[in-house]
């Protein structure tokens, strides 16, 4: 049995490729994978697929939807999200059915599998017409020979009688009073009235057809042509009631019978079940507009509905909220459990929120852990009410998964629109933004709880501040506008070792020429998981700089990498391949990793640290003294420098406890053969008091102010550390 073929039209390769994959992988030939509308229009030629998955944002001069247009070929869309005139278009030309991205493999394979058999049911349904057709033609034929070829006609008629026998096709003829004078098997088997019962009856008690919503009897199509003289068909939603009292969904067409002289002595019925073909419809209708996992609607179906209440509300006097709900917790079902124990926590907890809607309330899974509620119609206090109580009923429920119990809170995010209110810009993906911002807040503000937005309102305004800082991060990276500086490590109380010896610092240039100070954006960069990309760049661009100056021989660069770094399996492959590439020396490398970050990854830090170590490069801890328990935890790290926390060193003249605080550092970290470097160095008397106690090395403006580091690169080192 040969595979069915399908072919992909897919432009994001990645996602292409895993396509092809999990379709090899469920038993599909995949003949052809397509990137653009004409190599889907060759590929389609070419290979004659059963299916076509079809991407409706293509690249190129005509997306999916005109390709699919063009091609020969039954086609299921694959989309994240399109405006409601791209589906409109989509639906024009009629897809076999829908998959919202990213989907699962079981709902690919399901979807796969109904389109498929829709295919089969409608090519047999196109053969039996075509065959009955040609049926019918040599029936017209052999009667306009019937007087001079009545043994040929005899032949013919034989013939036809089993090839209406043989058809899928129910087919029942009456006379020109509406009484039956044939029925063929299908037609039978469908009516359950025998040739021999159904010859003689009217048409109507044969043909009971009922409407399938209602159960109400329907005119009879045979009777209405006889009496009309004119071909008629069964009504949209018809039920043919069998003798039995079973039903099945039915089409048909009715032609009316004439003689030479064109008198109607006759009509003619062909009805074919459409029951499997209708539910596979309805099947196909329910997965476009459903989440599988839930039955909840899905995000597709409820940004529709949505939308209808926003273009609604600019008449309806009455208010409408969308309620944003995000899971607290449920990533820790998911990490200790795993995914079958995080898929039945969203069923049940499906079931809790249903139960405080009304039987008007949309309620859907936007993805992951995350629902919307949209409440038409309701005023915010009394939406507020509903959504406290599906608070309560997700506090009050504990998911069980063997032997533990988990509880679950729900953070949530309400934006009230309509009702007269102008002061919120009625637009789907604003409206979207500030409800997922509004529960973000929630969350932000200690989870379990209830942020409702308003337009002067101050956390959604810093959030949204940080969240722009995000676009502005990525452009940076991609656009290069981030900028690195270097402050010098100055040598306290002892010759300098060093020709050169600086921290380098990282800056961002904004669209204005102005530099902005780390601390406006690292916040959001690390709130937003880009400190990798932020580490590796400075590393690769410093890098880069320092090879080109050829200043390493006698100088130390310090370099700081995040936690976030420290927990990346690939940076060390990373730092390799860059020391490698721009041919470093590692011993005029140091990496600053801060106290808490180290601690907070104790094994993984450790690891880290021996491996570079073990290929030169040095290591200093960042921001020593902040933690509670910094001594005890400093036996664990084999670095080179403490860099002593500038709390601590800025108040020393002045504060005793600040004083003793780092010489006791000092102390410790010598005694293990660390040497230390105090930061806050601001003035001269601090600098004088640190080389007093013995700090080996200082670094504040005092001992000399952050500049380019291309600028200072272009320095001679000797005359860099004279006039510092």
């Amino acid at each position: 049995m040969m595979k069915p073929k399908i072919m992909v039209v897919e432009d994001e390769a990645v996602v292409a490729l895993n396509l092809r994959l999990i379709l090899s992988r469920l038993g599909y030939d995949v003949p052809c994978v397509a990137a653009s509308y004409d190599q889907a229009l060759q590929g389609a030629r070419v290979t004659a697929p059963d299916l076509v998955l079809m991407d409706i944002n293509i690249s190129g001069h005509k997306d999916g939807i005109d390709t699919a247009a063009a091609i020969n070929a039954p086609v299921i869309y694959l989309t994240a999200y399109a405006e409601q005139s791209t589906l409109d278009r989509a639906k024009a030309t009629g897809p076999y059915g829908y998959l919202l991205k990213p989907f699962s493999e079981r709902e690919l394979h399901a979807t796969l599998q109904m389109a498929l058999e829709r295919r089969r049911i409608e090519k047999e349904l196109h053969q039996s017409r075509e065959s009955l057709a040609a049926a019918y033609a040599e029936i017209q034929t052999a009667k306009d020979q019937l007087e001079t070829h009545a043994t040929e006609l005899f032949h013919q008629k034989e013939r036809l009688l089993v090839t209406l026998n043989a058809i899928g096709d129910g087919v029942i003829t009456t006379d020109d009073r509406g009484l039956v004078n044939f029925i063929n098997p299908a037609a039978t088997e469908m009516t359950g009235w025998s040739q021999a019962d159904a010859c003689g009856q009217p048409s109507t008690t044969v043909m009971d057809l009922r409407d399938a919503e209602t159960g109400a009897r329907l005119a009879s199509p045979l009777e209405a042509a006889l009496m009309t003289g004119k071909s008629v068909g069964l009504s949209v939603n018809c039920a043919l009631m069998d003798r039995s009292g079973g039903n099945r969904l039915v089409e048909d067409s009715v032609a009316l019978i004439r003689d030479r002289d064109a008198k109607v002595i006759g009509a003619v019925m062909v009805f074919h079940d459409v029951s499997v073909a209708r539910q596979l419809a309805a099947e196909m209708t329910y997965q476009a507009t459903h989440d599988s996992l839930t039955g909840l609607f899905n995000r597709l179906e409820f940004e529709r509905r949505l939308g209808k209440a926003i273009a609604a509300a600019e008449t309806d006097p009455r208010p409408s909220v969308l309620a944003y709900l995000d899971l607290d917790q449920f990533k820790i079902i998911n990490d200790i459990c795993g995914h079958a124990a995080g898929d039945e926590t969203l069923r049940q907890v499906a079931k809790l929120l249903r139960g405080p809607l009304r039987s008007s309330d949309c309620l859907a899974r936007l993805g992951g852990d995350e629902f919307g509620v949209l409440l038409e119609g309701c005023p915010l206090d009394a939406a507020t009410r509903v959504v406290e109580a599906m608070k309560k009923q997700i506090n009050d429920f504990h998911f069980v998964w063997g032997d533990r119990v988990f509880p679950i809170g729900v953070s949530v995010g309400l934006v009230s629109f309509g009702g007269g209110d102008e002061r919120l810009t009625l637009e789907l993906n604003e409206i979207l933004r500030l409800a997922d911002s509004a529960c973000y807040t929630a969350k932000e503000a200690g989870r379990n709880g209830i942020h409702t937005y308003e337009p002067d309102d101050a956390l959604l305004t810093k959030i949204h501040d940080e969240m722009d800082w995000y676009g502005r991060i990525h452009r940076a990276l991609q656009d290069d506008s981030f900028v690195l500086y270097a402050q010098p490590i100055v040598a306290l109380g002892q010759t300098e070792p060093f020709g050169r010896h600086v921290e380098i610092l990282l800056r961002l240039r904004d669209t204005g020429g102005k530099i902005v100070p780390p601390m406006a954006f690292l916040p959001a960069a690390e709130r937003y998981g880009l400190m990798r990309n932020i580490d590796r760049w400075v590393i690769r661009t410093a890098f880069a700089a320092i090879a080109e100056s050829g200043q390493m021989e006698g100088s130390l660069f310090a370099i700081n990498l995040s936690g976030c770094s420290l927990n990346d399996e690939s940076i060390l492959r990373f730092i390799d391949h860059q020391l490698d590439f721009w041919q470093i020396r590692p011993q005029a490398i140091c990496f600053e990793i801060t106290e808490t970050s180290a601690i907070s990854n104790m094994l993984t830090a450790s690891a880290f640290i021996a491996m570079l170590r073990a290929r030169g490069c040095r290591f200093a801890l960042d921001d020593f003294g902040s933690g509670m328990a910094s001594f005890a935890y400093l036996k664990h790290f084999q670095v080179d420098y403490l860099k002593i926390d500038g709390s601590f060193v800025k108040d020393m003249v002045n504060n005793p406890v600040d004083a003793a605080m780092v010489q006791a550092i000092n102390g410790i970290g010598h005694v293990m053969g660390i040497q230390t470097i105090a930061e806050y160095v601001e003035n001269d008397d601090i600098s004088r008091l640190l080389a007093a106690v013995g700090i080996d090395y200082g670094q504040g403006y005092a001992l000399g102010r952050p500049v380019p580091l291309e600028a200072l690169l272009t320095r001679p080192p000797v005359a860099t550390l004279a006039h510092m």
